[in-house]
């Protein structure tokens, strides 16, 4: 048992936890919870820890035999709690944490997967938070994956990480180097982006996405950057009563996501329709 925070390993890990430079040049990333560690897949996992007395904590909660069984095929190291909590990120630790290697993509993997793509680019999104609920979100809609400007907040943080509850190890991602050059390939190769914008004529719910479509989504405080903007093929609107001008990033991008996703699927049982069944519903 490790019961020393000075030991090399715990304080690697609480600088991985800090330090997205560090992250990156190791390729790593620290990931917290039994629901992480379960949905983890099994080539990924580097190091696991769990704190003193988490193996009984587990012995009569929920899915404890894959805990138990999956820690007995990794292997893994006990921390005493007080070490534990120097490790975790989180105000209430759950007594398991992990080091997995980073994912990579690349875009063709990532147009080439789908037959209808469906994307979300993402400029400049801040909050750790909004992008995992954005990551988790998509899954949930069958999004085709995530393309980020280089100025949007790290997948790799904690919190984002936290926040996709398990999104992040199945939605494709890939921070574009040039994320203006990237739009343009997409619509190149057919892909009809939307963007979430004021002076969008037409609201998101006018337009039928049923071919390949990506949305834009602006920053938080300031939206989407004007030159981006210009490269959108269409503006979209989301209709707001009262005051508000606008709503969070990660609300306007599950809106449009399930939108489109909603489209698809009855257009899907539409065309699988007899005519004269179409007729009569309509």
């Amino acid at each position: 048992m490790i019961t020393s925070v000075g030991n090399q390993r715990v304080k690697r890990i609480a600088q991985w936890n800090k330090k997205p430079s560090l992250r990156n040049r190791d390729g790593v990333f620290v990931a917290e919870g039994v629901k992480m560690f379960l949905e983890a897949p099994l080539g990924s996992l580097k190091e696991i820890y769990i704190a003193d007395g988490f193996l009984e904590e587990i012995g009569k909660a929920e899915r404890s035999r894959d805990i138990l069984g999956k820690l007995e095929e990794c292997g893994y190291e006990t921390v005493s709690k007080e070490v534990f909590s120097k490790m975790s990120d989180t105000c209430s630790p759950q007594g398991i944490l992990f080091v997995a290697g980073q994912i990579h993509y690349t875009l063709e993997q990532m147009a080439g997967a789908a037959e209808n793509p469906l994307f979300l680019l993402l400029e400049d999104i801040q909050d750790p938070g909004n992008l995992g609920t954005m990551i988790r979100t998509g899954e949930g809609a069958g999004i085709s994956g995530v393309i980020m400007s280089k100025g949007t907040a790290d997948i790799y943080n904690p919190k984002t990480i936290r926040s996709t509850m398990g999104s992040v190890y199945r939605v494709p991602f890939l921070y574009a180097e040039d994320f203006h050059g990237t739009i343009c390939r997409l619509q190149e190769n057919g892909i009809t982006v939307y963007a979430a914008h004021l002076k969008g004529e037409k609201c998101y719910d006018e337009f039928e996405y049923c071919r390949p479509t990506a949305f834009l989504i602006g920053n938080e405080g300031s939206g989407l950057t004007e030159e981006t903007a210009e490269l959108a093929d269409v503006y979209v609107r989301i209709p707001m009563e009262g005051q508000l001008e606008s709503l969070n990033a990660a609300v306007a991008s599950a809106l449009l996501v399930y939108e489109a996703a909603g489209r698809r699927r009855r257009g899907a049982v539409e065309s699988n329709t007899p005519p004269q069944e179409a007729g009569h519903q309509t």
